[in-house]
């Protein structure tokens, strides 16, 4: 059941989600924290000042694109287009459509000496910016502090476990031939997805989430756009800062999702809104903790907000009231379940039988029996 926030709830959620979500859909997968409009996700260093050699994590060597051979299956396609997320620089436009809410933006893209940088322009309503610099959102299979982003090929590898990757056709976006690609769930943990790809340099020009009934639920698409310029040199990605430790973590995940760095932040206006992200290389949870107070209180159940769901509870900790927020577009059970198996540090679970260790890349999760 869909129950309705208390009033203003609403209005906190979406300021929660709204620059996140949209970012999620860009075809270099960056994320925001939700609340903060104009940061960067990874607060990094400017691209004009040196990177300390022992921040970077991995390089693309952007040269080495010429010397690859032509991507053949769709495995092939989805780990050219990660380079693509990485080696190229271009401007667009572009719209995010959910329901009938259509939101359009511009997109700057460029790199410079080996660092990323994305400037995010809402076209619509307030004027809103988003400037990310650094690299996007670098899925990670390991579960030290120390682990290296996945590479093209590992994150393929990891997808086809959870996903079966097939062509779905050709068609003409943003004045571009571009490939169709469907990566359908295994489970009924997760939705499905269609990406297409140019097909001259493999760039994201659109996406769509599909739910289990074949219905779209969220479109992101670049509907015009410059021609785009490979960066003829390495591109490097920066270790994002350390999170604080946190004293709670999600109990249970559904398969394949594992933690994934993400640095606290906050808006000029609100304390320190710490959560924890966990991904399955395309689909992504957020789990926030945090205690019941101000304008971010919702009623607990499940919210809907476009084509994501939040699911809120509440516990009782140390004569503390906590709200417990779970968010994703994934479907409303699979995000109940997490927030209801919320382990503390006292090593009290919320919900959840011992021995779970869903943040360690070598744990295998349990899938919902319901």
């Amino acid at each position: 059941m869909i129950s309705m926030p208390h009033q203003g709830s609403l209005a906190a959620l979406a300021g929660w989600l709204t620059l996140s979500l949209v970012c999620l859909s860009l075809p270099a997968q960056a994320v925001a924290d939700p609340g903060v409009d104009a940061v960067t996700a990874d607060a990094e260093a400017s691209a004009d000042s040196v990177a300390d050699p022992n921040s970077i994590q991995s390089v693309y060597d952007c040269s080495a694109l010429t010397a690859l051979s032509p991507p053949e299956s769709p495995g092939d396609w989805f780990e050219r287009s990660v380079w693509a997320s990485h080696c190229y620089q271009y401007q667009a436009r572009a719209v995010r459509i959910v329901d009938e809410e259509v939101v359009t933006l511009s997109v700057a893209r460029d790199i410079q000496q080996g660092v990323e940088r994305d400037r995010l322009h809402f076209l619509d309503g307030p004027s809103r910016s988003l400037l990310r610099e650094g690299g996007a959102f670098r899925f990670e299979l390991g579960d030290s502090q120390g682990a290296a982003p996945a590479s093209p090929q590992a994150l393929v590898e990891h997808l086809s476990r959870f996903y079966r990757l097939r062509f779905d056709g050709e068609e003409r976006i943003a004045n571009r031939h571009a490939i169709r690609l469907e990566l359908l769930p295994l489970d009924a943990m997760r939705y499905g997805y269609r990406i297409w790809l140019d097909r001259e340099t493999a760039i994201p020009l659109k996406r769509t989430l599909i739910d289990e009934r074949g219905q779209v639920l969220d479109t992101f698409q670049l509907v015009a756009m410059t021609p785009p310029e490979r960066y003829d040199g390495k591109v490097e990605l920066r270790r994002p800062p350390s999170s604080a430790r946190l004293d709670w973590r999600a109990g249970w995940l559904p398969r394949g999702f594992v933690a994934q760095p993400l640095m606290a932040m906050a808006s000029d206006s609100d304390g320190p809104r710490r959560h924890k992200l966990y991904s399955d290389g395309l689909s992504t949870i957020s789990l926030f903790v945090e205690p019941v107070a101000g304008s971010r209180v919702l009623r607990p159940g499940v919210h809907r907000l476009g084509a994501s769901h939040a699911a809120v509870r509440r516990v009782q900790r140390e004569g503390q009231l906590l709200q417990v927020v779970a968010v994703g577009e994934l479907p409303p059970s699979v995000l109940v379940k997490v927030a209801e198996t919320l382990e503390l540090a006292e090593g009290q679970p919320q919900g959840v039988s011992d021995g779970a260790r869903p943040e360690a890349a070598s744990n295998v999760h349990q899938e919902a029996s319901s």
